[in-house]
Formats: structure tokens, sequence, C-alpha cells
């Protein structure tokens, strides 16, 4: 890849200029390990744009951690404008698939985005993580239908859900 992904999210958010570039961090961070971007842009379903996918999967999981965690490009001064901020970037990340034609993506990470909201807002870290985990690798290889029963159990608060997700994340068979 060109550039590292932290450096081309926040040359991104420069040139779109407004509030997003006055809210960035005075240098993108040195990447520490693959997270859920560089899974899904490994997949095959990703491989003939595994930059842009990085890139917007970057960007909608920054809108996370302005919501849930500890955001690494976008430092904003107040919590409240993090989520406004968070809000923006989950748009621009699902705006940049839809320009890619990735209606099945999009859906993915619409679910992760609810999915994780639910997980956090019960209090299970662990399973949001795993949410995304899972979620990265159907928008890189393909939703599988582990994957489709472990959404629902999250749904349903299911005490399995963590477990499922887990599976689901580690490649469960029948990607589609």
């Amino acid at each position: 890849m060109s550039q590292p992904v932290f450096a081309r999210l926040r040359a991104l958010l420069c040139e779109r200029g407004g509030l997003m570039a006055s809210l960035l961090a005075d240098e993108a961070p040195a990447a520490n390990g693959p997270g859920p971007a560089q899974l899904a842009a490994a997949g095959p379903r990703a491989h003939a744009r595994a930059e842009e996918y990085e890139l917007l999967l970057e960007a909608i999981y920054e809108g996370y951690l302005l919501h849930y965690g500890v955001p690494r490009v976008v430092c904003p001064p107040e919590p409240d404008l993090g989520l406004l901020a968070g809000d923006q970037l989950y748009a621009l990340g699902l705006a940049r698939l839809v320009a890619l034609g990735d209606l099945t993506a999009v859906t993915e990470l619409a679910d992760v985005i609810t999915l994780t909201a639910l997980a956090q807002g019960d209090g299970h870290d662990e399973l949001a993580r795993a949410v995304w985990d899972a979620g990265a690798r159907a928008v890189g290889w393909g939703a599988s239908e582990i994957h489709r029963q472990a959404k629902a159990l999250v749904y349903d608060q299911d005490p399995d859900a963590l477990d499922a997700m887990r599976a689901a994340a580690d490649g469960g068979p029948n990607p589609t």
C-alpha cells in the first residue's frame, strides 16, 4: 500500500476541510498492528481495490472509536463533538462503499455499527470487538451462514453470541 492508512485518512479529512479537518491530531499515529480495515482489505472481495477498502473501513472504525473508544486520527475537545465527528466518519466510509457499488459490504457495515452499539450498550466490549472482526471478514471474504446466525444471536442478546461471533470471525464455512 502506498501510505499508511492513518496518514491517508488524515489527508482525506484535511482535503475535505471544515470542522473535521480542525479536529485532526497533530500528526498521523504509527500503526499498531492490523485491525478490521486491514482484515477486510486483505480479502478476495476487496482485492482489486484494497487501498480504498482499507481507507473507508478505517474511517468507519475511527467513527466507532469516537463513539466508544480512543480515536487515533480525530481528537475532538469534547465528547458531544466526538459523537458528531464519529457519525460523519460513519457516513463518509459508507458513502465511499456505495460509490464502489458494494451494497453487500454497506449492509455488513451497517450491521456492524448497529450490533456494536447494542454490545456496547450492554457493556460487552469483547462482543463488540468480535462483531468488528466478523464484520470485517464478511466484507473481505463474504458472509457465511455462521455469521448470519451470529448476528441474530447478538440481536437476541443470546449468551452464546460472543462464541458465535468469534467463530464467524475465524472464517466459518460457506462464504457467499
